[in-house]
C-alpha cells in the first residue's frame, strides 16, 4: 500500500526547515526523520538519498517561483512594485523554499546555482517588460537588498514597520524612474 503524500511533504518540509535553521552539513538523513517524525526506512522509502531530497526541494522552488513570476506578471501595479513589495520576508512558502535552497548554493551545488540562475533570469525579464532593462536591473538590486536586509534582521522586533517604511520609500523611487 503506497504512503500517503502527507509524509512526504512532511519529510520534504523538515529538510527545508533543517536547511534554513542549521545549514546543509546538519541537514543529515538522520536529522531530517528525526524532524519529520518518521524513521529512517520511512524517509528512504520516499528520497532514497539526498539529492533525491534536494531534487524535491528544487522543484518545489521552480514550482513556487512560476507562482510568484505569474502574479508579478499580473499584478495591477505592474511587475516592478510587486517585486518590490514581495521582496521582504514574509515567512511564505517561496520564501522557505528560497532561502533553503541558498544554503545549498552557499556549498557550491551547481544544480540549485543553474536553477537560481534560470529563476533571476525570468524575473528580470518580466521587470524588464514593465519597466525597460536599466530599471529592472535597479528594481532588482532593490529587491535583493530588501530581502537581504530581513533575512539578516531574522524578525527582530519593529523590523516589520522598518521594513515596511523602506518599501514605501522604494516604491516612491520607482515612480520617478518610470517616469
Amino acid at each position: 500500500m503506497p504512503r500517503k503524500p502527507v509524509a512526504k511533504d512532511a519529510v520534504l518540509d523538515a529538510f527545508e526547515a533543517l536547511l534554513i535553521e542549521v545549514g546543509e552539513r546538519a541537514a543529515t538523513l538522520d536529522a531530517v526523520a528525526k524532524r519529520a517524525g518518521v524513521s529512517k526506512g520511512g524517509l528512504l522509502y520516499h528520497f532514497p538519498n539526498k539529492e533525491a531530497l534536494i531534487s524535491a526541494l528544487l522543484e518545489r522552488l521552480d514550482r513556487l517561483a512560476e507562482e510568484d513570476t505569474e502574479q508579478m506578471i499580473a499584478a495591477p501595479d505592474g511587475a516592478a512594485a510587486y517585486f518590490i513589495r514581495s521582496s521582504v520576508w514574509a515567512g511564505t512558502p517561496m520564501d522557505r523554499a528560497f532561502v533553503a535552497t541558498t544554503r545549498l548554493a552557499e556549498v557550491a551545488h551547481e544544480e540549485t546555482r543553474r536553477r537560481f540562475a534560470a529563476i533571476q533570469q525570468r524575473w528580470l525579464d518580466v521587470l524588464a517588460e514593465d519597466v525597460g532593462p536599466e530599471v529592472a536591473k535597479a528594481v532588482s538590486y532593490m529587491g535583493d537588498g530588501l530581502y537581504f536586509n530581513a533575512m539578516f534582521e531574522g524578525g527582530q522586533a519593529g523590523g516589520g514597520a522598518g521594513r515596511e517604511a523602506d518599501v514605501g520609500i522604494l516604491l516612491e523611487v520607482l515612480d520617478r524612474l518610470r517616469k
